[in-house]
């Protein structure tokens, strides 16, 4: 079976992009390999961030705040998907990146803008993770290997959608 190669966007690639990339790469159907980025990463990952993807079972040592340009060049992973989970991202111009793949946006707020309590803030990282979950979920149960790249790229913007 065919891996595919996701990578998520956020603008400083501490928080929502970083629950994409550890969903994907833990996923049940071991159909992709998460990758995260930003367009102005920050310095660390955000603490909530990272213990969720710890208890999705990620190693946390891959966990880091880095620039989207790392998978701009010609040695990186080829992407199947290109996903911005922020709207700033989504505002902002790509890079080019090598192999066309397909892209969407799948808008989620940002729970490191929560304030109130740990658990107030642990749990808005829950919704995102639960939100990109259901996604991820629901990309793993199309027939990829069966669609071209126009019906993949409907399909991709459709789970923006739910």
């Amino acid at each position: 079976m065919k891996k595919y190669n996701i990578l998520f966007l956020c603008t400083h690639n501490s928080a929502r992009s970083v629950l994409g990339e550890a969903l994907a790469s833990t996923h049940q159907s071991g159909r992709f390999v998460g990758y995260s980025a930003g367009s102005t990463p920050g310095t660390k990952v955000n603490p909530f961030a990272a213990e969720i993807a710890q208890n999705l079972g990620y190693e946390t040592h891959n966990l880091r705040s880095k620039s989207w340009d790392e998978y701009a060049s010609p040695d990186a992973p080829v992407m199947d998907f290109i996903i911005t989970v922020c709207d700033d991202a989504a505002g902002e111009v790509c890079p080019v990146w090598p192999g066309h793949p397909a892209t969407a946006h799948w808008g989620f707020a940002d729970p490191s803008k929560v304030e109130g309590s740990d658990e107030d803030k642990r749990q808005a990282f829950k919704d995102v993770m639960w939100g990109l979950k259901k996604r991820i979920d629901m990309l793993a149960a199309l027939p990829l290997e069966t669609l071209d790249a126009i019906s993949i790229h409907h399909e991709l913007k459709n789970l923006a959608k739910v």
